[in-house]
């Protein structure tokens, strides 16, 4: 993709030109990143006002078209760093051997719910998001051996090192952790499962952390690593994950992605933003010794725009791990659950992006104006003709995203609750 950026003459010189201006603020945080790091006081007194948690100088022009290259998968684990993606549920005997971007209809089963995915980087210049979708992940004993299906959004920042390794780990600790005999719990059989899914969710999350921490994306030890000290040091990741099982919605987030149910027309937060401006988030930083600082907007240190992550290792403990886990009981007037990264959060409501979802989802939705298989097909690379109305929602939401916009990468998944078991 080419970028082109835009220059205006502002009759003073090139120095205030908005280019230049947002490559002096990227060189700012930049150094004061590595002054938090390796302790260089002459760069610590830089002043930032970069985007958030990413560079991300903006096209001139909004075509941005969407009909990139996609891959098809038996397992979608983390989708490539420089590229965007359109998914629907895989059939179960597919199998890729081809480089050829593809694109394909996933029919749904029995226990298998509809879900579609477009991950793009928009206009950022770096693609740092990542998407993991895992139906089918296991049948733990707590959900009477039954199929729970494990969805995921991860938003890097200071590189994609994180987000890549939480793509491809996080759902095997949870996976590993379900798996785990869990001692005999007292209370009603409801609370004992609710706290059972708490602990795997935080356990899963505190694992994750460790891992990020100590080990690089390549597998390698931080210490015997090869690759770049500086970006694996700030690099980190949001995270917003859920679990759906027959009866439960489970969502653990940590960071400003979110997820969203959208439950008989109305939008119910299932997550909640960690900002560093939130007060029960300030005051914790700040009895961490750390200092919200309003750079561009609230920072931690003037540096990082949410106030928990993944990985972060030269903000710990003040960029805090720890998941805020909500356990949900399916109705039934639930109709889809929206998981996105902030790059569409930032310029949608919670329920506009419930509205349109549901819009796309009715089975009237073609005849009122709106052809939404054509839609779809334009964005299609492999021919695809009829996807699911998954796709066509997250299709229209990453769009509309765009269309007002949203400076970072767009990542999101829309799972139809109303055909699934």
């Amino acid at each position: 993709m080419t970028e082109i950026y835009r220059t205006i003459s502002t009759g003073r010189g090139d120095d205030v030109s908005p280019t230049k201006c947002r490559e002096r603020r990227r060189r700012r945080i930049e150094m004061r990143r590595q002054a938090a790091v390796f302790g260089d006081p002459s760069s610590s007194s830089s002043t930032s006002r970069n985007r958030d948690r990413t560079d991300m100088d903006v096209y001139s022009s909004f075509d941005v078209p969407l009909k990139k290259q996609a891959r098809r998968t038996t397992e979608i684990g983390g989708l490539p760093a420089d590229i965007g993606g359109f998914f629907t549920s895989p059939a179960p005997s597919s199998h890729h051997k081809s480089e050829t971007p593809v694109t394909w209809k996933g029919e749904e089963t029995e226990d298998e719910p509809l879900y579609g995915i477009v991950s793009v980087m928009g206009r950022s210049r770096k693609m740092e998001d990542s998407v993991t979708v895992k139906p089918n992940l296991c049948k733990p004993e707590i959900n009477r051996n039954r199929p729970v299906h494990f969805f995921a959004v991860y938003d890097g920042h200071g590189g994609s090192q994180v987000s890549t390794l939480c793509g491809t780990t996080m759902h095997t600790l949870v996976k590993e952790e379900l798996e785990q005999k869990e001692e005999g719990e007292e209370g009603s059989e409801n609370d004992v499962v609710e706290k059972v899914w708490r602990g795997v969710m935080k356990r899963s999350f505190k694992r994750m952390d460790e891992m990020a921490t100590s080990t690089c994306v390549c597998g390698t030890s931080v210490p015997l690593c090869n690759c770049d000290p500086r970006e694996a040091a700030i690099s980190g990741s949001t995270a917003v994950t859920a679990v759906l099982t027959q009866d439960h919605v489970i969502v653990a987030n940590t960071g400003d992605s979110r997820a969203v149910l959208c439950r008989n027309g109305m939008a119910i937060p299932l997550s909640n933003d960690h900002k560093p401006d939130r007060p029960d988030e300030r005051a914790r930083i700040e009895a961490a010794g750390g200092r919200v600082l309003v750079v561009d907007g609230a920072r931690v240190e003037g540096i990082l725009a949410t106030s928990r992550a993944i990985g972060d290792r030269y903000l710990k403990p003040i960029v805090a791990w720890e998941p805020e886990v909500t356990f949900m009981r399916r109705e039934s007037g639930d109709e889809c659950l929206i998981l996105a990264s902030d790059g569409l959060w930032d310029v949608l409501s919670s329920q506009l992006a419930c509205d349109i979802a549901r819009f796309c989802l009715r089975e009237e939705a073609a005849c009122s104006g709106l052809d939404l298989n054509r839609t779809a097909e334009e964005d299609d690379v492999g021919g695809e003709q009829n996807p699911s109305r998954s796709v066509l929602a997250a299709t229209l939401l990453s769009r509309l995203a765009l269309g007002r916009q949203s400076s970072d990468n767009i990542s999101v998944i829309v799972i139809d609750l109303t055909k699934s078991s």
